[in-house]
């Protein structure tokens, strides 16, 4: 991380769109956009018990809270940009772009629901419009997959949660066991020669943050899910936790992740949702983020 910043094909989220660099002003203007819609979202207040049910398979019921909390007013054809099942293939994400910009028509009168969503009325054609609807889901979609993710992870490692615990102790211990972001790439670069001289020129490097997260040399019972440890912790900068990347380069998205997963916690603990204790175990893919794949929540 020292060596050099992170080149265009290593962003996960900024990565260029069919060879077009996506630009530092554009996509710090997506970001913020996102954030005044979170930001809107969280200041809504916390549904009544009874009103939310998020008993069923997640992350897919979680993701879809996140999706209707920040995006329920949109119109469709940007709802459908956040849709899970786009990520079955790539053709099904360009199909929901093509179709949402060719038929997107502004009538008289009407106003963007959302400030990223504005971004895409601000398109002067078909072309700059198809690209503006692919960001919409570049810089949408993840935040939902994202904390989705990271709520599941927490529910399955420890649910239910001792009542003096804070949910942000909770978080920062999921993000060390399963942290969504499990890997970060770094492609093969002459900088690193000068860190490390058993880097050779053509050596791309991947940086595992779930292996740092459980190095015995760096916590104490590595292994146990114990949010408690975050007591006496600072995990901004405790060393070999990176769950949203190095100091220099962290994840914009780190101020919207932890207040959505925070305001589920806030449901799942006041309405005692927990993992169905007939599941014993959880699978793990690894070709995203890492989560518990099909996870059964119930209700106690």
């Amino acid at each position: 991380m020292r060596g050099r910043a992170a080149g265009p094909e290593e962003r996960p989220t900024f990565k260029p769109v069919q060879g077009k660099l996506i630009e530092r002003a554009t996509a710090s203007r997506l970001m913020q956009a996102i954030s005044t819609d979170v930001r809107t979202a969280i200041r809504k207040e916390l549904e009544p018990p009874g009103s939310v049910d998020l008993s069923g398979t997640w992350p897919t019921v979680a993701h879809n809270y996140l999706r209707d909390l920040v995006f329920g007013r949109e119109r469709l054809r940007f709802r459908i940009l956040v849709d899970r099942r786009l990520e079955l293939t790539p053709k099904l994400t360009w199909a929901a772009v093509f179709a949402g910009a060719a038929a997107f028509g502004k009538p008289a009168g009407e106003n963007a629901l959302s400030t990223l969503s504005g971004l895409v009325y601000d398109a002067d054609n078909y072309r700059d419009r198809k690209y503006a609807m692919y960001l919409y889901r570049r810089v949408a979609a993840p935040v939902c997959f994202t904390v989705a993710a990271l709520v599941t992870n927490a529910v399955w490692l420890g649910a239910p949660f001792a009542e003096d615990v804070p949910n942000r102790h909770v978080i920062n211990e999921a993000l060390r066991l399963l942290p969504p972001s499990w890997n970060i790439l770094r492609q093969a670069s002459p900088e690193f020669l000068d860190i490390d001289d058993h880097i050779n020129p053509a050596d791309d490097l991947l940086l595992l943050p779930l292996l740092s997260h459980r190095d015995p040399r760096l916590w104490e019972a590595p292994e146990e899910f114990r949010p408690e440890r975050w007591i006496d912790l600072d995990p901004d900068t405790h060393a070999g936790y990176i769950p949203f990347g190095p100091a220099a380069e962290r994840c914009w998205g780190r101020h919207m992740v932890l207040p959505l997963a925070e305001r589920i916690l806030d449901i799942v603990r006041r309405d005692g949702y927990t993992v169905d204790p007939d599941q014993r175990v959880g699978r793990v893919d690894l070709h995203g983020l890492l989560e518990i794949a099909a996870m059964r929540v119930i209700r106690r």
